[in-house]
């Protein structure tokens, strides 16, 4: 039998700390700061909302963050 997938580490950190950096700074600071999956969506996107632990999601306008949330 296949080992069961251990989920991804969820890092210690503030999303709100995220809004209003510019796009490319959020994803790199979110990126060192440990998160696995880093997704930026323009306001509107149509997305699932399954939980994923380990990703931050970057909703951005005009190359800023404008909202940021964890799964």
């Amino acid at each position: 039998m296949a080992p069961l997938p251990s989920p991804s580490a969820q890092p210690d950190d503030n999303p709100d700390s995220y809004v209003g950096l510019a796009a490319e700074a959020a994803d790199q600071q979110a990126r060192a700061r440990g998160w696995s999956t880093v997704r930026a969506l323009p306001p509107g996107t149509v997305i699932t909302m399954e939980f994923r632990s380990g990703r931050i999601n970057f909703e951005v306008q005009d190359a800023t963050v404008t909202r940021c949330w964890v799964g």
